[in-house]
């Protein structure tokens, strides 16, 4: 698999395996599993999804060589000071079963306890702070964001001395962020997409499937592959093997541009783009 280059040098790999509402144990564990056999060396995690532990089993009884493997998992929300982001940073990497992680996100940048008096400001810089020493300790090769708007980076960026690597935001044909995508790559920032798929609209939308019947390809296989021309890291997610493998089946498809603005423009979908300043949690 191709891989991208991030801001700091570290490789990544194109396309990864999300595991987002894979339920922690047997369905996380075979999924995992069944992504790293089928090529997927990409795996993308996080604390609250509370299957840190079934992704790290997955990982070790691959056999795969872990320096050839690109985890990342994502701090939560609970944590706001430098000392309990290293804290919940240690607790993944035990549960994960690893040494060091690839990629270290915080999961969102406005908290609701934190709304009041913008004081999420002072949380991210102190959360950046513990990262950036983390990643300077060898035990994180490349530090980044998730879910953050413009108005959210501004703010970081003027207390970080590490510039992030990564923004993974809510990006998929009809569910195009403009203004942060035009942001991230002014800042050589690597976006990555999840729910690549939407909600499942995608899939009965008739204007995707007419592009994805003119290429002789799937809905998903169309999605992704609308993703990685736009320079994206798309992390589908799946728990039926069959769909796990036929994903991968998206590197040969070369939209046209009249195609990539169909979908870029696909109309009426629901579930768009979260905004964070308005999550309960």
């Amino acid at each position: 698999m191709e891989r991208y280059q991030l801001n700091n040098g570290v490789e990544i790999p194109v396309l990864g395996f999300g595991t987002w509402k894979a339920h922690d144990g047997e369905e996380a564990y075979q999924a995992v599993l069944t992504a790293l056999e089928a090529g997927y060396w990409h795996i993308d995690t996080a604390a609250v999804y509370k299957n840190e532990g079934s992704v790290g089993r997955a990982i070790k009884d691959s056999g795969i060589p872990r320096e050839e493997l690109f985890i990342t998992t994502k701090l939560w929300n609970g944590n706001h000071t430098y000392e309990e982001t290293q804290g919940a940073f240690a607790r993944s990497l035990e549960r994960l079963g690893l040494d060091y992680l690839d990629l270290y996100l915080i999961h969102w940048p406005n908290p609701k306890p934190l709304r009041e008096q913008e004081a999420w400001k002072e949380r991210n810089a102190e959360v950046w702070r513990a990262m950036e020493d983390l990643y300077r300790e060898g035990k994180i090769r490349a530090i980044g964001v998730s879910n953050f708007l413009p108005h959210h980076l501004e703010p970081l960026l003027e207390t970080a001395r590490i510039l992030p690597a990564v923004n993974q935001i809510r990006l998929a044909p009809g569910v195009y962020q403009a203004e942060t995508v035009d942001y991230c790559r002014k800042h050589d920032i690597l976006l990555e997409a999840w729910g690549p798929f939407g909600q499942g609209e995608l899939f009965r939308n008739e204007e995707v499937k007419a592009v994805a019947d003119k290429y002789g390809k799937s809905v998903a296989q169309i999605a992704l592959a609308w993703s990685l021309q736009e320079g994206f890291l798309p992390l589908p997610k799946s728990v039926t093997p069959e769909r796990i493998k036929s994903n991968l089946d998206c590197f040969d498809i070369t939209l046209s541009p009249a195609d990539l603005e169909v979908l870029k423009n696909i109309q009426g979908l629901e579930g768009g783009a979260p905004d964070p300043d308005k999550m309960d949690f």
